[in-house]
């Protein structure tokens, strides 16, 4: 299992780069999301996902999908978990529409923003909604996708909140308000007085 790839990009397009890492050039099948954070960079580490590829027109082979951040794959990986979701449709998924709006959507059973993404019927995105849903509310899908409001020091205050035992809805929706009363409050403060109202 690859975990991470991190070199210099030899080559860079909005569906896949070139990495070159320890003299070997690795292609990567990557999102518009990743190609934003990455189209002004030189040197990268990218999370990567391998994938057998099956078919019927070409050879079967290995296949890379590189993320910038973590939190995409995590959210790649659970897409494709989803039976009639494959590793080209999560892709186009996730270069369709942001993070935060694919998990906000599945958090809401909003059918109609999924199902706006090409490939993504009606029905494929019942299935998402419905096989996600709770796995994407246990789940701590990292902090960058937390919506607007996230900044570090919510985030570490989250994560803490979370492995103290408090459900991560709960804790995201105490640690806005606090936030909306004083956004100066630092990870101490933040968790303690999140503490006062969970």
């Amino acid at each position: 299992m690859i975990e991470y790839l991190k070199g210099e990009l030899t080559e860079k397009n909005p569906a896949y780069v070139t990495l070159e890492s320890g003299g070997v050039g690795y292609q990567l099948n990557i999102s518009l999301q990743t190609f934003a954070a990455i189209k002004d960079l030189n040197k990268v580490k990218l999370f990567t996902h391998l994938a057998f590829k099956i078919e019927a027109t070409t050879p079967t082979g290995f296949m890379l999908y590189g993320f910038f951040q973590d939190a995409e794959r995590q959210l790649f990986r659970l897409l494709i978990s989803v039976s009639g979701v494959g590793n080209n449709t999560a892709m186009l998924m996730l270069s369709s529409l942001s993070p935060d709006k694919i998990i906000a959507s599945i958090q809401q059973g909003e059918l109609s923003v999924l199902s706006s993404v090409k490939g993504i019927g009606n029905k494929t995105a019942q299935r998402i909604i419905v096989d996600l849903q709770d796995k994407i509310g246990k789940e701590t899908i990292a902090p960058e996708f937390l919506g607007s409001t996230h900044n570090t020091r919510k985030d570490e205050a989250l994560i803490g909140l979370t492995t103290l035992g408090f459900g991560k809805a709960a804790a995201v929706k105490a640690l806005d308000k606090l936030l909306k009363q004083n956004p100066d409050l630092s990870v101490e403060d933040l968790i303690k007085d999140a503490l006062k109202i969970l």
